[in-house]
Order: C-alpha cells, then sequence, then structure tokens
C-alpha cells in the first residue's frame, strides 16, 4: 500500500505543514499540491465542496506526494467511508466533544475487527494499491477537532481514546467558545492557555497536536512551540491576499469597488 507521508513525518517526529482548499476545483487542488506542502485537506464543512467536488480533487492531488485529507461536514461514519473510499488518506472530524463521539470517528476509519468501516474502497484502491484492505487501518489518519467548551472539559479522554492519531485544533471556535472573538492568530491569554493545554495533553499521550493558522508567523511559532500538524494558508486567502496587495501597490489608478 502507498505510505501516508504525514504519518511517515510523525514518526520521524518533525512537522508537517500543509494547506486548506475551499474552492471546489480539481486544477485549484493540482496547483496547491505542487507548492512544496506536506498535506492538503479539502474542505466539506465550511469549503463550497460537494462530494462530486471531492473525487476530482483528490484525483488531481495523487499527480504528486502530497497527502489527501479531507474535512468532514460533521463526525457522521457514511461520510468518513465514503471519502476514505474516494482515497482521502486521513481525515479531519469537528466539534468532537468526548470520548463516545471520539471512538465513533475512530469506527469509521477503520475496517473490522478494529472498527465498522464498510468494505468497498472504491477509488481508494488505485490510488493505495492492491493492499490496501489489509494496511489501511495503519496508514490512514484520524483526527479529531477540539473546538468546544464540552470538548475543552473532556480533553483528556478524547486525546486518549484509542485509534485518535491527532487532534486539531481550530482557534476561531475555540475563540468563540471561550467568549472571545473569532480570531484565527489569537494572542489572547485565555485562548493560549487552552491551545498549550492541549499540546501538553497530546504530548503526554504520544499523539500528535495539529492547528489551524491564517501566517507563516503563527505557523513557524507553532512548529517550533512542537506542533507536528500545522496549517499555513488556505486557497481562497492566499489568492485574495495576493491579488490585493500587488493591487495596493499600483500607483495613477483607483481600484473598483467590490
Amino acid at each position: 500500500m502507498r505510505i501516508n507521508n504525514v504519518k511517515k513525518i510523525w514518526q520521524e517526529g518533525k512537522p508537517a505543514v500543509g494547506a486548506w482548499l475551499s474552492i471546489p476545483s480539481g486544477f485549484a487542488a493540482e496547483v496547491m499540491a505542487h507548492t512544496g506542502v506536506d498535506w492538503l485537506c479539502i474542505d466539506m464543512q465550511h469549503g463550497c465542496i460537494d462530494y462530486s467536488d471531492v473525487v476530482p480533487m483528490l484525483t488531481a492531488i495523487s499527480t504528486t506526494s502530497v497527502t489527501p485529507f479531507v474535512r468532514v461536514p460533521w463526525n457522521e461514519p457514511s461520510v468518513i467511508m465514503k471519502v476514505l473510499d474516494a482515497g482521502a488518506y486521513g481525515v479531519i472530524v469537528p466539534m468532537v466533544n468526548n470520548r463516545a463521539e471520539a471512538e465513533k470517528a475512530v469506527a469509521a476509519c477503520r475496517y473490522p475487527p478494529a472498527g465498522i468501516r464498510s468494505n468497498g474502497p472504491n477509488r481508494a484502491l488505485l490510488y493505495g494499491g492492491a493492499d490496501y484492505q489489509q494496511n489501511s487501518n495503519y496508514e490512514l489518519a484520524c483526527v479529531v477537532m477540539i473546538e468546544t467548551l464540552e470538548g475543552i472539559k473532556n480533553m483528556e479522554e478524547i486525546v486518549s481514546t484509542p485509534g485518535v492519531d491527532a487532534v486539531y485544533i481550530g482557534p476561531t471556535d475555540l475563540a468563540l467558545c471561550l467568549g472571545l472573538p473569532p480570531v484565527m492568530d489569537n494572542d489572547d491569554p485565555k485562548h493560549v492557555a487552552v491551545v498549550n493545554k492541549v499540546l501538553e495533553t497530546c504530548k503526554r499521550h504520544n499523539v500528535i497536536a495539529g492547528i489551524h493558522t491564517g501566517s507563516s508567523k503563527f505557523t513557524q511559532r507553532f512548529i517550533d512551540q512542537g506542533f507536528q500538524m500545522v496549517m499555513l494558508v488556505a486557497d481562497r486567502s492566499a489568492m485574495s491576499s495576493f491579488v490585493k496587495l500587488e493591487v495596493n501597490r499600483l500607483t495613477g489608478w483607483t481600484p473598483a469597488k467590490p
């Protein structure tokens, strides 16, 4: 079976830097896959992306060695199984609140007897190889998100759930649940304290800690801190930010109003 390069990076104790895909385009996914990142996540939760978009985007990513993840809309086993069958090498499951929900996510990612995943790997056989069923339980990554008050309260039991490979922080939802503005790169002491606690808990249980960022400054900060799954940039914001920067460099011309 094709190895999961991100899990290999984690096993070597190194950080894996990724990018986010919210634009429903196979070509955009292919372009992002040629930027040098270790992983790409196709966002079905907040991106403008449906399952019919996911398959050609996964196909485009597979022209490279970049590891494809999908953030599913919810902790729904049928959706998790379907994106894995399409060739995702990991899922990111939002708003996991307790051990039972973490166990539910893990079970959907694993074939019996380790889980409840139904057999029918479809495109995953083409991407992963003929021995996919025998090895996928070990190669695929189950990543759960802690970003709610209940998730914070139950952090220890979530992180220690067998089969959870990584815990990923959604900074803006975390901020909202703490009564703070939904700021991505957040320096508020309350926010920083929870982020640090997630990292410490993950290290104690030998689970990868991951986090979303909105700038290379914070990406570097979290890498230096010990996070091993860090998002550098999203396709939509990268396109918008670059064009705005170039527009603002021009003189003798007034930009059109949106």
